[in-house]
Formats: structure tokens, C-alpha cells, sequence
């Protein structure tokens, strides 16, 4: 029966699929990583083993359904995968559908007295079906996980974007770079006055030149910062305050005379030095 013949040759179709592969391809198809190479070849052996059940009379649809949601999901999460463009992948879940589909033929041209070319056909839609099934799942699970990479990596860089720097015993630098959102914003604040109670800072200096535009929000989240270190005993001070943030403070009315102004890194540091 084709589900016996489909069984015995899963081996076959991983090593015939991996010898043909296109190993120029970008990501986990064009590693030479001997590791990779084996994972990738068990994943896709695996593939077969599962997929050769929907032939298989004996079996519940839900119980293959569930092997393949586990199946999808662990390729979904596999980091060489994720690294791997969509199209690629697709491209080889198509291959795979070919093989089946060469498979099939050569079943029902050994066994012409058995297999009517109805049954051969019928066979094949389940093949597209199934595989049609599977590139959509995986297209999705894909996405899924992808969308939680991007946010962990995004979350990670806006943490690692408020550094504070200690410069002596006291004294420690907080180096503002690129533009600040609402979360970002947010971040900072929090990161900061965590940060300079663990290093037990006394001065903090913020350097504001790496801040490419300073709006509203940015401002006010400027001296809400500047006002929270009052709180846990943080004196703060600015550097590369330019004209335009000089303006939009204005503008808000946020009054930072009270606050010691550097026009450069170096003259605060001086400066600080000096005072201790």
C-alpha cells in the first residue's frame, strides 16, 4: 500500500532533497556547518515521518494535525531558520511537494493493476492539501515568532541605549544617542535611577548632543528625570544642550537655571572634577 511505500523511502526523500539543494542559498540551506547540516537533515527527515501518516488508514487527522502543529512550532523557533528569508523557505516546502508528487507517480506506474489514475489524482490533492496546510501554518508561525525576536532585540537595544557611565568614584555620565520615543523615554528614566543607585552615584552628567531632535515629550522627560535623581540624592548636570532645545524648553516653560549647563562634555567633566 502507498502508505508502506511512503514509510520506507522518508530516509530517501531527506538525503535526494538535501542533494539537491541549492546550497548558495542564504540562511540554514547554505550553512557548512556540519551541526546545522545533521539538525537540518532530522528536520526534515522528521517532516517525513509525519507527513507519510496522512496515508496511513489507521490514524485520527487530529493526531497527525497535532504532530505537525509540534513540528511547526520547534522549526518556527529554530534561530537558523529564523534567519532563513520566507521565500527561501516556501521555495523548499514546494520542492518537498514535488517529491511526493514524483513519489506518487512512481508508486502508481509500479502498480498500474492496482492504482486507477482517479486514486493516483486523489492522491495528489491530498499532497497539495496537505502541503498548502503546512506552508500557511508555518508561514504564520514564522511571523509570530519573528514579530517576538524583532521586540526582544528592540527592547534589548533600547535598555543597552542609557548606559551610565561611571567616571570616578562619584561622578558618572549618561550619553543620550539617537531620537527618543515615549518607550524609550521611559526606559531611560527607569534604567537610570536604578543604574545610579547601584553604582551609588552622587553627580550625573547628561549629554544631550547625540539627540538629534528634542520635542515636547523629550523635554518634559528630560527634567522629570532631572527631578527624580533630586529624589534618591543625584545631583544632575547637561552638556550639548543646542539652541533648539534651549527653545523648546523655553517654550514649555521647564526651567533648567537650576541646573549646571556645559556646552561640551569635557568642560563638565573639568568642572565636576574640580568641584571634588
Amino acid at each position: 500500500m502507498l502508505y508502506d511505500f511512503l514509510k520506507s523511502n522518508t530516509r530517501r526523500l531527506t538525503d535526494e532533497w538535501y542533494d539537491s539543494l541549492d546550497k548558495s542559498k542564504e540562511g540554514v540551506y547554505g550553512s557548512t556547518n556540519p551541526d546545522v547540516i545533521e539538525i537540518l537533515k532530522n528536520q526534515n527527515h522528521e517532516f517525513h515521518v509525519i507527513f507519510s501518516e496522512i496515508f496511513n488508514e489507521g490514524r485520527q487527522a487530529s493526531e497527525i494535525e497535532a504532530e505537525f502543529s509540534q513540528w511547526i512550532d520547534k522549526l518556527a523557533k529554530d534561530q537558523q531558520h529564523l534567519a532563513t528569508p520566507v521565500p527561501e523557505m516556501i521555495e523548499e516546502f514546494l520542492n518537498v511537494q514535488e517529491q511526493y508528487l514524483d513519489l506518487i507517480s512512481e508508486y502508481s506506474e509500479t502498480h498500474k493493476d492496482q492504482v486507477s489514475f482517479a486514486k493516483s489524482s486523489s492522491w495528489n490533492r491530498i499532497v497539495t492539501k496537505a502541503l498548502k496546510e503546512v506552508i500557511v501554518a508555518f508561514s504564520r508561525a514564522n511571523l509570530t515568532q519573528s514579530e517576538i525576536h524583532l521586540q526582544a532585540q528592540k527592547e534589548m537595544i533600547t535598555e543597552l541605549s542609557a548606559p551610565v557611565i561611571k567616571l570616578s568614584k562619584n561622578i558618572a555620565l549618561l550619553p543620550l544617542v539617537g531620537e527618543i520615543d515615549t518607550h524609550r523615554a521611559q526606559v531611560i528614566f527607569s534604567q537610570t535611577m536604578e543604574q545610579c543607585v547601584q553604582l551609588q552615584v552622587d553627580s550625573l552628567l547628561i549629554d544631550l548632543s547625540g539627540v538629534p531632535i528634542v520635542d515636547t515629550m523629550v523635554a518634559n522627560q528630560i527634567f522629570s528625570l532631572i527631578e527624580g535623581l533630586k529624589l534618591i540624592g543625584v545631583k544632575a548636570s547637561l552638556s550639548g544642550v543646542r539652541p533648539e532645545i534651549a527653545q523648546t524648553s523655553v517654550q514649555l516653560g521647564i526651567d533648567f537655571m537650576s541646573i549646571p549647563i556645559y556646552s561640551s562634555i569635557e568642560r563638565a567633566l573639568v568642572n565636576q572634577m574640580q568641584l571634588t
